[in-house]
């Protein structure tokens, strides 16, 4: 972060400065919202939430010598205050200054799925080329965009910016701050729907990110799930560039697919700057459609195909997305357990299916599918049901109907379902096994994961 005065925060984010009378520091180069990571010096953030309300632990703030406060009413503390209407607001404010003023060429990433990834695939790319403020892990809410953005330092060459939302209007707030000159959407799926309503719901949320682009600015868009009518005017005056796995179509596709023993895709990839051969050092093959989408915005920002290709292929994986661990002689797992949709479900089933042995697909539910969950779930059930998995496993309410399709086994707690791995993968035999452990941040399955660590690695 650059150092900035009280004087010019107070400035941004139309706040009242009291001093304290002991106060001496007058330059800010940290923020924090939470009390346990304040820096000496720093400016803490008094967010209020639905739960919680951070004005009160301003006191460990000061505890730990940071060196201002930004609150929505004065504190009984001895301490420089920046008083304000809205803290979360002013956050943005600030945060959005200091972005500007470092002056950064910025892409704005979303999608129901895959985003994380695709922001990991062109960060890898263009490090090739010069510094990059990305985001990190998930940060990419309402208060983590604003905190990615605070990061922003002159030297930086790139920003890559992660933008996530539950709601209608989340996208469109985060992007006004950020401000990018590239923007994708990666893809339209059923995920969040209690916050959004329906599918449609999704595209109008989604296509949010579009409107923080000036004319003439790009916007990157797939083929095989784009928001129709919902996006058509705003990407009217927009230079629109299409990426597909499937079709010719697309500015960006793939041709001559091959997935190896690994789980790995090679393919080449078609870009209106030529071809190349890709090999991805990630599994899954619905990582050719996040590879696609990372090439398109790292060409904008001027990579090469050769640094395209080196990228993707020395990408590392991030943890709990698809990370495949060779846990003994035969048996390799899976970890996919950090998020779930009705497409990133059905990718897992397909990877799985790739593999040879007893394949386990172990499945925890996916959340915020309001009414139309037990349906998505279903669907999920029938897609995997033709792959004839060895052994189906999930847990979690509406996950028992993808048992139920598929001739599986349904819990009712982690423990009875950790058990009964354990009971099988201990039998005297020779077969080799792979276990793909899958579901929503909040059914817990990464206790599954790391159980499976512990007792057979």
């Amino acid at each position: 972060m650059i150092d900035v005065s009280l004087e010019q925060i107070c400035s941004v984010v139309s706040g009242e400065l009291i001093k304290a009378g002991n106060s001496n520091n007058n330059v800010i180069n940290a923020v924090s919202t939470d009390t346990r990571t304040v820096e000496e010096g720093a400016l803490f953030v008094a967010i209020v939430g639905e739960r919680f309300d951070a004005h009160d632990f301003c006191h460990q703030a000061v505890e730990a010598n940071a060196s201002a406060l930004l609150v929505e009413r004065k504190l009984d503390l001895n301490i420089t205050q920046v008083v304000v209407e809205d803290t979360k607001l002013a956050l943005g404010e600030l945060s959005a200054w200091i972005h500007k003023q470092c002056d950064v060429p910025t892409m704005a990433i979303t999608g129901s799925c895959g985003k994380t990834t695709v922001k990991e695939m062109v960060a890898s790319i263009l490090q090739q080329r010069g510094k990059v403020l990305f985001t990190a892990g998930n940060f990419n809410n309402d208060i983590g965009v604003p905190l990615t953005l605070l990061r922003s330092e002159p030297n930086d060459d790139y920003a890559v910016i992660e933008l996530g939302a539950n709601h209608i209007g989340e996208i469109a707030y985060t992007t006004q701050l950020v401000k990018p000159q590239v923007a994708l959407v990666n893809n339209v799926a059923a995920a969040h729907l209690e916050g959004f309503g329906s599918i449609d719901g999704v595209k109008q949320a989604k296509g949010e990110i579009f409107q923080g682009l000036a004319a003439g600015d790009t916007a990157i868009v797939n083929l095989e799930s784009n928001g129709g009518d919902f996006w058509n005017e705003v990407l009217a005056d927009k230079a629109v560039l299409t990426f597909s796995e499937g079709s010719r179509e697309a500015d960006y596709f793939a041709e001559n697919i091959k997935i190896n023993d690994q789980g790995e895709a090679c393919f080449d990839m078609q870009t209106p700057q030529g071809a190349t051969a890709v090999e991805l050092g990630i599994i899954g093959q619905h990582n050719v459609a996040n590879a696609l989408a990372a090439a398109a915005l790292s060409i904008q920002f001027g990579a090469t195909l050769d640094e395209i290709k080196s990228g993707l292929a020395n990408l590392i994986s991030v943890k709990g997305r698809v990370e495949v661990q060779q846990l003994s002689q035969n048996i390799k797992l899976i970890d996919d357990s950090y998020n779930a949709s009705v497409p990133a479900m059905k990718a897992a089933a397909k990877l799985l299916s790739s593999f040879k042995g007893q394949r386990w697909l172990i499945l925890g539910n996916m959340a915020e599918l309001g009414d139309e969950s037990l349906a998505l779930h279903r669907q999920v059930g029938e897609y995997a049901a033709p792959f004839a998995f060895e052994h189906v496993l999930t847990y979690g309410d509406d996950t028992k109907v993808i048992s139920e399709v598929c001739n599986g086994t349904h819990f009712a707690t982690h423990q009875a379902m950790i058990a009964h791995i354990e009971q099988h993968l201990r039998l005297p035999e020779n077969a080799s096994h792979t276990l793909l452990v899958k579901g929503a941040n909040s059914a817990g399955m990464s206790k599954i994961a790391a159980a499976l660590k512990e007792n057979f690695s």
